[in-house]
């Protein structure tokens, strides 16, 4: 293939653990100095595009300022996720001071990572995914990189490849996204590499000592290692009128599809829930020119996962773009003869309603699990650090229930990145390797135009230290227990929040001292250590 060769650099513009992006010809490359020497690999991640320079480097590791990606700048490796491809890597060589990369005339940026082929005859055993969310589908492509070449059975009880279920909620809601962007991968993808899956398959009871999978239709499988990914269901109400036309949960592709269909000609929407779905509903709605009302027990949105102040923000955030707010209260009726009309409120409040979302958190799908630890107070599968849960299963994703490396705890976190994390090392301990998880929990959310990041995970705090300004909605927010940072919310500070992932991955995060006499440059701090 044609190659396109340009000047990029003298050698002396970068110091070892330094990157910039630069272009050749119409392609962005971001290039770095590490040890002496020059890479070049694409200049945008692999999961939203963001545009990796604008990140940290971490020894010869780039983080993805947006939502913490990590890449091997010397290979274009992915390393974690979000995002399935790895990065491009191009030649570079050094003519006296210059720094010359190569690129080929056509190149996007990203590629496959390399893996393994199907080969029944080398490996005759059989894997089995349930789930095709984030877990399910990079476990599926990680089996494959970590060289396992048996048979990969991906089983999913909706009729559509794996897909993008954090748009759901945000981009493709409010038409910024089209379902044919959705898909994680293509059919092609899957069939090239020899993965099967299994549409429109429901799961009866899986038994464990048994090795074997039954189907409500009547089907069976066996396998020799299981990975358990169904994710949640959502919680619905037990009140009177809940079988209404028009009341409706967000959590798949069909959900959204409904609920957009039901809101053309509608005007008034109820949103009973304060939790991100909920909220991130209410958001979509408003912006689709529906008055929208939140019902929710509590006195602020998200005051025990952010805290009052933050939780003030988003509430004001969302009255400002004419979101109205029920707090304190609970819908105890919907009123309707086919379709909702109304619901009615403890206190006696009637609200007009042509369409109703509720959003009251999910529980894990794990009812059909027989022989499994299952935890008392949800359910969830509980799982050592290997995110095993048994002879040959293992658990990933909103179901699992694992031990935070960081505390001992033992917690389970719904958040799209740790299902994917989560997803890569099960897989690879199916595979036969020994790996532990040590994924850092990473969520995100955008509501109207209020970004939010949040790192690590809090269940509760001592003490909330903010940097910035809470009212421009520019900040970074330390929640502290038992002296010790567990979490990160951060507003536009996009590079810092990438220093912070870092800094908590190496467990070198700042102390509260530090944060107390005042925040020191967390770029140069992360810098210094890597």
């Amino acid at each position: 293939m044609k190659q396109i060769e340009t000047v990029v650099a003298n050698i002396n513009d970068l110091n070892d653990g330094e990157m910039r992006q630069v272009s050749v010809g119409e392609t962005e490359i971001l290039l770095s100095r590490i040890d002496g020497k020059f890479y070049a690999v694409g200049a945008h991640c692999s999961h939203y595009k963001a545009p990796l320079a604008e990140g940290v480097l971490s020894g010869h590791c780039v983080v993805c300022p947006w939502h913490n990606a990590y890449f091997d700048v010397t290979t274009g490796d992915q390393l974690e996720p979000p995002g399935l491809d790895s990065l491009d890597s191009y030649q570079v060589r050094i003519e006296s001071e210059n720094v010359i990369v190569s690129v080929p005339e056509e190149t996007t940026g990203l590629r496959s990572p390399a893996m393994a082929q199907f080969n029944p005859n080398a490996d005759g055993r059989t894997f089995v995914i349930l789930g095709a969310g984030a877990a399910g589908v990079h476990a599926a492509q990680t089996l494959r990189v970590a060289g396992y070449q048996g048979r990969i059975v991906m089983i999913t009880q909706e009729d559509k490849l794996p897909y993008d279920r954090t748009k759901l909620s945000k981009d493709y809601f409010i038409g910024k996204t089209s379902s044919e962007e959705m898909p994680l991968r293509s059919a092609d993808f899957f069939k090239e590499h020899g993965i099967e899956v299994l549409l429109n398959q429901r799961v009866e009871q899986v038994q464990t000592t048994a090795k074997a999978i039954a189907f409500t239709n009547g089907d069976s499988l066996t396998y020799d290692a299981l990975l358990v990914a169904t994710g949640g269901k959502p919680r619905q109400l037990d009140i009177p009128g809940a079988d209404l036309e028009n009341i409706l949960t967000l959590r798949s592709f069909d959900d959204t599809d409904r609920i957009l269909a039901a809101i053309k000609q509608k005007a008034q929407a109820v949103v009973i829930g304060s939790s991100f779905i909920g909220m991130e509903t209410a958001s979509g709605l408003s912006q689709q020119g529906l008055q929208v009302t939140v019902i929710s027990p509590d006195s602020v949105p998200f005051k025990k996962i952010l805290g009052e102040e933050i939780g003030k923000i988003f509430q004001q955030v969302h009255e400002e773009s004419g979101v109205s707010f029920k707090f304190g209260r609970k819908a105890v009726q919907f009123e309707g003869s086919d379709k909702v009309e109304a619901v009615i409120l403890d206190n006696g409040d009637r609200l007009q309603a042509d369409i109703v979302i509720i959003g009251v958190g999910v529980q894990p799908a794990t009812d059909f699990l027989k022989g499994v630890e299952l935890h008392p107070k949800d359910h969830s599968v509980v799982v050592d650090e290997y995110l095993c849960a048994g002879d040959d299963i293992y658990a990933a994703g909103d179901i699992a229930r694992y031990p935070d490396w960081r505390t001992n705890e033992s917690i389970r976190v719904e958040h799209w990145r740790v299902a994917a994390q989560q997803g890569r090392i099960a897989a690879h301990n199916m595979a036969g390797k020994a790996v532990k998880f040590r994924g850092l929990p990473l969520f995100w959310t955008m509501q109207f135009n209020f970004p939010l990041r949040y790192i690590g995970h809090a269940q509760s705090w001592d003490e909330i230290i903010v940097d910035g300004d809470l009212q421009k909605q520019e900040f970074i927010a330390f929640y502290i227990k038992n002296n010790q940072v567990l979490a990160v919310a951060t507003s536009h500070r996009d590079t810092e929040t990438a220093a912070i992932s870092e800094l908590m991955r190496l467990n070198q995060m700042l102390t509260v001292e530090e944060l107390r006499r005042g925040i020191v440059d967390l770029i140069d701090k992360q810098t210094a250590l890597s």
